[in-house]
């Protein structure tokens, strides 16, 4: 399989040549000088004519392709209408878009823009303008020295300052001297790591029967490298977390320094000449653990915010493994690319150079993020897992749906699996239903889409479920609500701290005595274990645990919000609460950042310029 860049011409170009080419084939024809005035007045009336048709054309081609662009401008801002009070904090890190934006009349961003507003990872970022503060109501002491220490801590371990802290730690492996050589700049430990022109090896894949995933052994000696200045003790001095899921430890260690620029020198049999990310991925058939992949991708994607179309989904994704991707959870992939995902079978015996690549965060880094998150005591809600979810819901264009009242929305998770059933599931189910909740019982399989599934979760103000990875949709719940985690089979942290992150709601079982195993569960590996069987729950407790939960959903600032847009109502549609079509600005979504607006301030043609070049033609 070839991707080689095909270089075609500008149509108006080739336009132009041909109009060269028929000028000189009618002068050719016409070699004999003119005998009397009126063959010379034929002669260049017909030139004349040629002439103006070929510009006529090419006119009616420019005044097409700007009505095109008008049209793919008008759908753009139509995808980003709903990001007018967010675009300062993606503004705010490219001024030069600022300043375009501010010098159009018709930019749709003026009137909110705010250059105050940050991430928190920017280094002129302000603590009272960054993107969130974390909540931490919870005692510092025994753990630091003060309540702002207690806060820098948690922001620094699981917020936008882990982001800052990686950014910090970036160092230069590959130094380029001049513009078309390489360049590697890598973070501690090489959990993080982004090229320019690299190099890589990919023939010995050819020997390679056996399925490879999480292999150490992709690259061998001098499978990656460039042409540059290339630091080599550096490297080797962060060579400490040689795992699959940990660090890009085992393909750095064979990078090498080439003698000559290998894109320039034609050394590749391809190369790819958009930006690509490659991912080493965790198990793609639990959400739990795939969207660590996605959560790390996503704060990659602000590690490398370096230029205004970061966000751009026009990138390519390469998986280092040779199973063909395939995961119940792949429409999520289309956040982050409108392209094919590629695996390592893509470039089998070929040498491959990438222009830009970039080597993104991983899903089991020790000290990473979301999956073996440290989290100081006390302390929730981080920008940057609330940034993710906004995100995905942006992206997928997930709807927040129109209610007709103010009947809390009570989704129960129910599980189509051997283990962790409830087993009176239906008797908890009917005695729901007897109090003044909307209730609904889901089983997220593959008879729901993926889409489904979030838009499900994301009008639910209580999710309700054992422990499990269907947990993991706690992410994409509205602000205002809560976990109802049933019991967590003796795992107690896992969905706990998750919540904690999102900043949500956590409830769980809390009266051993009122909970009844059906048995003593038994690990396939040998021994007793609490996540293999199944269990019923007194239904008077689970109805207290409900109303607590409630309660705290009720008063809960945002919610009270959101319910006043019901009373403001003159007419409310008759049908049911999940069939209304439509969405709600009451939840903030401070983080939908602008796929393509880089384009936007790039090349628009406003109405005004597009007269006048009308008119200019």
């Amino acid at each position: 399989m070839r991707l080689r860049p095909t270089i075609t011409k500008s149509s108006m170009v080739d336009d132009k040549i041909e109009m060269n080419n028929d000028s000189d084939a009618y002068a050719t024809a016409n070699t004999n000088d003119p005998k009397n005035v009126q063959e010379l007045t034929q002669y260049v009336q017909s030139l004349l004519q040629t002439i103006q048709d070929k510009f006529q054309n090419m006119s009616e081609q420019i005044l097409s392709r700007i009505d095109e662009m008008g049209n793919r401008i008008d759908d753009l801002e139509k995808n980003i209408g709903d990001l007018m009070t967010q675009a300062g904090y993606y503004f705010s890190n490219f001024p030069e878009l600022y300043k375009n934006c501010k010098a159009d009349p018709e930019c749709p961003y003026n009137e909110d823009l705010d250059l105050k507003r940050c991430w928190g990872y920017e280094y002129n970022c302000a603590n009272k303008n960054q993107y969130s503060t974390p909540h931490c109501p919870g005692d510092y002491k025994g753990w630091v020295k003060t309540k702002q220490d207690q806060i820098n801590t948690f922001y620094a371990q699981a917020d936008f300052g882990y982001i800052k802290q990686q950014l910090q730690e970036m160092k230069v492996i590959c130094e380029p001297l001049f513009a078309d050589d390489s360049s590697l700049e890598c973070s501690d430990h090489l959990r993080f790591c982004r090229g320019r022109n690299i190099f890589m090896n990919f023939t010995s894949l050819l020997k390679r029967t056996e399925p490879l995933r999480y292999k150490m052994d992709i690259l061998g000696d001098n499978d990656i490298g460039g042409y540059c200045k290339y630091y080599s003790e550096r490297l080797k001095e962060h060579l400490d977390h040689i795992s699959p899921l940990q660090s890009w430890g085992p393909e750095m260690q064979h990078f090498k320094q080439l003698s000559r620029r290998p894109i320039i020198e034609n050394d590749c049999d391809i190369v790819i000449e958009k930006p690509t990310f490659i991912m080493k991925i965790d198990a793609t058939v639990n959400m739990y653990h795939h969207f660590c992949d996605f959560f790390n991708l996503y704060a990659s994607l602000h590690l490398n915010a370096s230029a205004p179309d970061a966000f751009t989904t026009d990138v390519h994704i390469l998986v280092w493994e040779t199973f063909t991707y395939h995961s119940a959870f792949q429409e999520t992939w289309k956040a982050f690319t409108q392209h094919p995902i590629w695996d390592l079978k893509t470039f089998r015996g070929e040498t491959v150079c990438f222009k830009n690549v970039v080597f993104p965060l991983l899903p089991r880094m020790i000290f990473g993020l979301y999956y073996n998150t440290p989290i100081i005591h006390g302390c929730e809600s981080s920008g940057l897992f609330h940034a993710f979810s906004q995100h995905i819901l942006h992206r997928l264009n997930i709807p927040l749906l129109k209610r007709k009242d103010r009947k809390i929305r009570i989704t129960l998770l129910s599980r189509d699996t051997k283990y962790r059933k409830i087993l009176n599931e239906n008797e908890l189910v009917e005695a729901l239903e007897k109090e003044d909740y909307f209730v609904q019982k889901v089983i997220y399989n593959k008879e729901i889409s993926f889409r489904k599934q979030l838009e499900i979760t994301r009008n639910t103000d209580m999710l309700i479920g054992m422990h499990g990875a269907g947990l993991t949709h706690l992410m994409f719940l509205p602000d205002w609500a809560a976990v109802f985690e049933l019991y967590n089979c003796e795992d107690p942290n896992c969905y706990k701290d998750l919540t904690r992150l999102r900043g949500l709601k956590y409830t769980t079982w809390e009266i051993q005595s009122k909970l009844f195993q059906q048995d003593q569960g038994q690990h396939p590996d040998g021994g007793a274990h609490a996540k293999f069987t199944n269990y019923s729950f007194d239904k008077d407790e689970f109805l207290r645990l409900v109303a607590l939960t409630a309660k705290h959903i009720k008063e809960h600032p945002k919610f009270k919000k959101f319910l006043e847009e019901i009373e403001d109502k003159t007419e409310v549609s008759s049908r049911k609460p999940q069939d209304v079509a439509g969405g709600s600005d009451s939840e903030e979504q401070v983080c939908k950042v602008p796929e393509n607006v880089h384009k936007r301030y790039e090349y628009k043609l406003n109405n005004r310029k597009t007269k006048k070049l009308r008119d200019e033609l």
